[in-house]
C-alpha cells in the first residue's frame, strides 16, 4: 500500500524531469491526490483502466482532457430535462463546473483571468497560443458540455483522439450557411408532416411512427449526403420498425402512394407470398442524390420484430457489394444501422457483430451505427434494461468513438452525423451516433404509456415539437420567414394528399415492389424462373482428374507442409487414380468445378478451413513461416472465380446472419455456413425461422445460402449429435395430404414450390451433386445438409467417378441394387432410411444374410418429399413390409415427416412400420454403453421379419 501511495508522485517527479529536459515552461499548481507540482498541458492520449490513473495522467498531462473524458455525464442531452442520458447520474467531482470546484485544485477565483500556454494537442485555441483559465473552461464546456458528450477517449491512437478533437474543439466549427439551414428546416418538414399525415388519416392503425426524434430523417440523410460527397455510391441500411415509414418516404424515396395503400384494409395480396406488416418490408432505389448530384444506390433491408437480428445481415450484404465491386477498402460501399436503446444494450447479436467488424473476411471497412435513444424500452425504464452508463457502451470493445447529442438541437445533430460519416469513410472504422430524444406517444399508438412512466409523459404532452422549435430559430435570426415555413408545410402537405388520392386506386399488393436486393436478369421481367429445367450435375472425368490432383498438391514453391497433411494429400492422390473420392475430396470438386464456370464459392464458420473433423484441410500452413499459407482452390484454373474459405469468430446466430445476408446479393455465388456440430444451429434459431424459413414468403426474396450441419448419432453425447432435422422438417412447407400430380417437372416444379430444401447425403457423389444443383437451378433456395462425421473417413463411403461424370445427376432416392432388386416378389421387407444408418442397417443384413430378403432404400431428399420416387419404389415390392428406420430418437428425426406423407402416397392401404430409438428428451445418450445397446436394439428389431406380427398400424 505505501508503494502505490507513493506512485502518484514518483510520476510527478519523472513528468516534471522529463518536461524540464525538453524546456517546457510549467505553471505551479497543486492536486489534492498528489502533492507535487504538475506539470503545463502535454498531450492526453487514452483513458487508463482505473479512475486514479486516468485522472492523475489526464490533469498531470493535460489539464484540458478532464472534460473530453468527462464532460458527457454533465452535457445537456435530455430534451425533456428530466433524466441524464446515463445511469451514473453524478457530476465528476474533477470537472470545474462552478467556482468552488476550483479548491480541488488549489486553484482560486483570481486564478481564472490568468493565461495558460497552451498544449499542441489542443485546437481550442484556433489562431491563439494563450487563453485564461476562464475562457479554456468556457471553450471546453462549449465543446464537451453542452448538446453535445463526446466518448473517444478511450480509443488507443494518437491520431484519431487528435481528428475528433480538431472536428470538434476548433472554434466556430459548428456554423451552418444559410442554405444548409433551410434545407435542414425542410427535411424537419417532411419528417414530421408525414407522420402528421399519417396520425391524421388512419389515427387508429400502429405505424411505429417516429414523433420525438423526427431528427432521425434529417440525420440519415447528412449521413448519406456526407458519404456520397466522400465516393460512397451503395448504401446498405437495416433498422427497426420506429420510424421505417418515414425512412422509407423521405430517405429511400419510396413512392408515397405505395406506402399509403398498404394502410387500405380491402388491398388484396397478389399471389406471391404470405406478405409482412409494412413496417418489415424493405426496399431497393437507384437515384440522384441532390446534394452531390451524384448517382447513389439505397437498399433498405427488410427484418422481422426481432430486434437486430438485421444487423449481420446488412453487413453480410454489405461485405459482399463491395467483394462483387472489388472494393476492398469500403470506399464505394458502406452499411448504416440504425437501433433502439434498449435492444442495442440487451441483445447480443449487436456484440456477435461489432466483433465481426474488424475481421478480415467480414469487415464492412466500417459502419455508422444510429441509435434512437427513447430513453425507454417499451414500457422499461433504462435503470431496468441495462447496468451499462449508457445504451451504446456496447461499442467501446471496438474503440467506436461514440457522439452522443440532443435530439431537439437539429444543428447539433446535423454536425455530429457528418463528422461521423466522415470519420467512417476516413478510418475505415464503426462510430456510434446516440441521438437521446424521447417517444411522443406509447409503444405503438394504441399504447398507453401513462400507465408506466406517467412524469416523463407529462413531460413530453408539454413538449414543444422540435420543428416549431427551429423554425422559431430560423425565423427569430432571418433565415427563413414565417411565410416561407408555412409555405414549405404547405407544400408537403400537398404532396402526400395527392399520393393519397393516388393510393386509392391500387387495388393489389405487390410484394416485389418492395423486394430489398433484385437480381437484374437472373429472373423474368415479372420475377419469374427463366425456365423450369434443370441440367444434369456432372461435369467430365478429365476435370475431375484436374480438380483431384491440384487437392492433392501444394502450388507453391518452397511451402512446407506438416507431415500428417503429406499422408492425406498421398491418399487423395491414391484416390484420384483410382477415379473414387471420399467426402472432402467430392466437396472439392464441387466447389472447384463452380469455380471454374464463374462461380464465387464461399465457405464461412467455425474451424471450418481445416474442418471441425480434420478433413477438408483448404487452408495449408507452411511449418516454418509464420503467417504464410496457400488455398490450392485458388490455383485450379487461370481465370477462374475466387474462392472465399474463412474461420470465423465463435458466433452462430451473427456470423450465419452475416451470410445469409452476403448470399443476398447475388444469386451467382455459392455461399455455405458450416455449424460446428449441428448441434450448435440453435443459437442462430432467429436466423433460420425468421430469415432463412420464410423470407421468401414474407419478403419475396430468394436465398440460396447453404446450411452444413454436422449430424450423426455416434455415442457423442446429447450436443454433439444431432442437428435437430425434425426442427427444418416441420418447417417445410410441403403438404403431407395433397396427392401431387406428377408433370414432366414435378422434380423442379416441387423444389420452385417448396421453402427451402432438406437432404441428407450418405455418399460423397450426392453431396457433389446437390450442391452443384444448388447453383444450376434457375431460381434459388435455401439449402440445408445434415453433413456426416463418421462418414468421412468409412470405408464403404466412397464414390466413383462414374457416379459424378457428364450426364449423372442428383439422385434424390436411391434405391436397393443388390440381391433384392433382382427378384422383388421374394423380398419381404423393405427399409426406407436417409444418411449414416444406412450403412449400420447394411452391415446388419449382410452379417444376418438377408441380402434377398430385406431391401434398402435411400432418401438422399427428405424435403420437398420425393412422392414419385417412394411410390415407384413401394409398388416394386408389393409383398414386402414397409419400414422407416432411423438412429434418432422417435419423436425426433423424419418420422413424423415422413409418415403422413407415406400415408398419402400409399393411399393408407399399407403401413409404415417405425425402428429407431424410442422417444427421449435429450436427443443422444452420453454413456458409450448405453449407445451401443441401443443401436443394437433397433438394428434387430429391422431384421427381425416377425416383428410387427399381430401388430396394428
Amino acid at each position: 500500500m505505501s508503494q502505490l501511495r507513493l506512485l502518484p508522485s514518483w510520476l510527478g517527479a519523472q513528468a516534471s524531469r522529463l518536461l524540464a529536459a525538453h524546456g517546457v515552461q510549467r505553471f505551479s499548481w497543486y492536486s489534492r491526490s498528489s502533492g507535487p507540482p504538475a506539470t503545463s498541458p502535454s498531450s492526453k492520449v487514452g483513458g487508463g483502466s482505473s479512475y486514479m490513473e486516468e485522472m492523475y495522467f489526464a490533469w498531470l498531462e493535460n489539464p484540458q482532457s478532464v472534460h473530453k473524458i468527462r464532460g458527457h455525464h454533465v452535457a445537456q442531452l435530455d430534451p425533456l430535462g428530466i433524466l441524464d442520458a446515463d445511469l451514473d447520474s453524478f457530476v465528476p467531482s474533477d470537472l470545474i463546473t462552478t467556482i468552488d470546484k476550483l479548491a480541488f485544485y488549489d486553484l482560486r477565483e483570481a486564478d481564472l483571468d490568468k493565461e495558460f500556454q497552451l498544449p499542441t494537442t489542443t485546437f481550442i485555441g484556433g489562431s491563439e497560443n494563450t487563453l485564461s483559465l476562464r475562457e479554456i473552461i468556457r471553450r471546453l464546456e462549449n465543446t464537451y458540455c453542452q448538446h453535445i458528450g463526446l466518448e473517444f477517449m478511450f480509443i488507443n491512437d494518437v491520431e484519431q483522439c487528435q481528428w475528433i478533437r480538431q472536428k470538434f474543439e476548433t472554434p466556430g466549427v459548428m456554423q451552418f450557411s444559410s442554405e444548409e439551414k433551410r434545407t435542414l428546416l425542410a427535411r424537419l418538414v417532411r419528417s414530421m408532416r408525414f407522420e402528421d399525415f399519417l396520425a391524421r388519416k388512419w389515427s387508429s392503425e400502429k405505424r411505429f411512427g417516429l414523433e420525438g426524434c423526427e431528427v432521425m430523417i434529417p440525420a440519415l440523410k447528412t449521413i448519406i449526403d456526407k458519404s456520397s460527397e466522400m465516393g460512397i455510391e451503395n448504401v446498405i441500411l437495416g433498422m427497426p420498425h420506429r420510424g421505417r415509414l418515414n425512412v422509407l418516404a423521405n430517405v429511400i424515396r419510396k413512392d408515397l402512394e405505395q406506402i399509403f395503400c398498404q394502410f387500405d384494409p380491402k388491398l388484396e395480396a397478389a399471389d406471391e407470398g404470405s406478405g409482412d406488416v409494412k413496417y418489415h418490408l424493405g426496399m431497393y432505389h437507384e437515384r440522384i442524390n441532390r446534394v452531390t448530384n451524384r448517382n447513389i444506390t439505397l437498399s433498405l433491408v427488410a427484418n422481422p420484430s426481432h430486434l437486430e437480428a438485421v444487423d449481420p445481415v446488412v453487413q453480410g450484404k454489405t461485405k459482399a457489394e463491395q467483394f462483387y465491386r472489388g472494393d476492398a477498402q469500403g470506399k464505394k460501399v458502406m452499411s448504416i444501422l440504425v437501433h433502439g436503446d434498449a435492444a442495442f444494450a440487451g441483445q447480443g447479436v449487436v456484440y456477435e457483430t461489432f466483433h465481426l467488424s474488424d475481421l478480415p473476411s467480414y469487415t464492412t471497412n466500417g459502419t455508422v451505427h444510429v441509435v434512437v435513444n427513447n430513453q425507454i424500452g417499451f414500457t422499461t425504464d433504462p435503470r431496468m434494461a441495462r447496468s451499462s452508463p449508457y445504451p451504446t457502451d456496447v461499442a467501446r470493445v471496438v474503440n467506436a468513438p461514440i457522439f452522443h447529442v440532443n435530439a431537439d438541437d437539429p444543428e447539433a445533430v446535423m454536425y455530429v452525423c457528418s463528422v461521423a460519416a466522415e470519420w467512417r469513410n476516413t478510418f475505415n472504422k464503426d462510430v456510434v451516433v446516440d441521438l437521446v430524444c424521447y417517444r411522443r406517444r406509447g409503444h405503438n399508438e394504441m399504447d398507453e404509456p401513462m400507465f408506466t412512466q406517467p412524469l416523463m409523459y407529462k413531460q413530453i404532452h408539454r413538449q414543444v415539437p422540435v420543428l416549431k422549435k427551429y423554425a422559431d430559430k430560423l425565423i427569430a435570426e432571418g433565415t427563413v420567414t414565417l411565410q416561407e415555413f408555412e409555405e414549405e408545410i404547405a407544400k408537403y402537405d400537398r404532396i402526400c394528399e395527392e399520393a393519397f388520392g393516388r393510393s386509392k386506386d391500387k387495388k393489389i399488393l405487390h410484394i416485389k415492389h418492395w423486394l430489398d436486393s433484385p437480381w437484374p436478369g437472373f429472373f423474368t421481367v415479372d420475377g419469374e424462373p427463366k425456365s423450369m429445367t434443370c441440367p444434369a450435375t456432372g461435369i467430365p472425368e478429365d476435370m475431375l482428374t484436374h480438380i483431384g490432383e491440384v487437392a492433392s498438391s501444394v502450388p507453391l514453391e518452397d511451402f512446407k507442409i506438416h507431415t500428417g497433411l503429406s499422408r492425406i494429400l498421398r491418399g487423395r492422390a491414391d484416390m484420384t487414380r483410382k477415379r473414387t473420392v471420399d467426402w472432402a475430396l467430392a466437396e472439392y470438386m464441387a466447389f472447384g468445378s463452380l469455380l471454374k464456370e464463374g462461380i464465387h464459392v464461399r465457405l464461412s464458420g467455425q474451424d471450418v478451413e481445416r474442418g471441425t473433423f480434420s478433413h477438408r484441410h483448404h487452408v495449408l500452413h507452411d511449418q516454418e513461416v509464420d503467417r504464410r499459407t496457400c488455398v490450392p482452390m485458388n490455383h485450379l484454373w487461370p481465370h477462374q472465380a475466387p474462392y472465399t474459405v474463412c474461420n470465423s469468430s465463435l458466433s452462430e446466430y451473427g456470423v450465419l446472419g452475416f451470410e445469409l445476408g452476403y448470399a443476398m446479393a447475388s444469386p451467382n455465388a455459392l455461399v455455405l455456413w458450416e455449424a460446428q456440430f449441428g448441434d450448435f444451429h440453435n443459437t442462430a434459431q432467429c436466423i433460420i425461422d425468421q430469415f432463412i424459413s420464410t423470407g421468401q414468403a414474407k419478403w419475396v426474396r430468394h436465398n440460396g445460402v447453404v446450411l452444413l450441419l454436422p449430424h450423426g448419432m455416434e455415442g457423442m453425447g446429447p450436443e454433439h449429435s444431432s442437428a435437430r432435422p425434425e426442427r427444418f422438417l416441420q418447417m417445410s412447407n410441403d403438404d403431407s395430404d395433397a396427392y401431387p400430380a406428377f408433370t414432366q417437372d414435378f422434380e423442379v416444379r416441387q423444389l420452385y414450390d417448396c421453402n427451402w430444401i432438406v437432404v441428407n447425403c450418405s455418399t460423397p457423389a450426392s453431396y457433389f451433386h446437390v450442391l452443384r444443383r444448388q447453383i444450376l437451378l434457375p431460381f434459388r433456395k435455401p439449402l440445408i445438409i445434415f453433413t456426416p462425421k463418421s462418414l468421412l473417413r468409412h470405408p464403404e463411403a466412397k464414390s466413383s467417378f462414374d457416379q459424378m461424370v457428364s450426364g449423372t445427376s442428383f439422385q434424390r432416392v436411391i434405391p436397393e441394387d443388390g440381391a433384392a432388386a433382382q427378384a422383388p416378389g421374394q423380398v419381404r421387407r423393405l427399409i426406407f432410411c436417409t444418411g449414416k444408418v444406412y450403412y449400420d442397417l447394411v452391415k446388419e443384413r449382410s452379417s444376418q444374410g438377408l441380402d434377398e430378403q430385406v431391401a434398402i432404400t435411400r432418401l438422399e431428399q427428405i424435403s420437398p418429399f420425393p412422392f414419385d420416387l417412394i411410390k415407384r419404389e413401394a409398388e416394386k415390392y408389393p409383398g414386402a413390409e414397409l419400414v422407416w428406420c432411423q438412429e434418432e430418437h422417435k419423436n425426433m428425426g423424419y418420422y413424423d415427416y415422413i409418415s403422413p406423407r407415406f400415408m398419402t402416397i400409399l393411399g393408407r392401404a399399407r403401413p409404415i412400420w417405425y425402428v429407431g430409438r424410442d422417444p427421449a428428451a435429450a436427443p443422444a445418450t452420453g454413456n458409450r454403453n448405453t449407445h451401443l445397446v441401443s443401436l443394437k436394439k433397433f438394428l434387430d428389431t429391422a431384421f427381425n421379419l416377425q416383428a410387427f406380427e399381430g401388430k396394428t398400424f
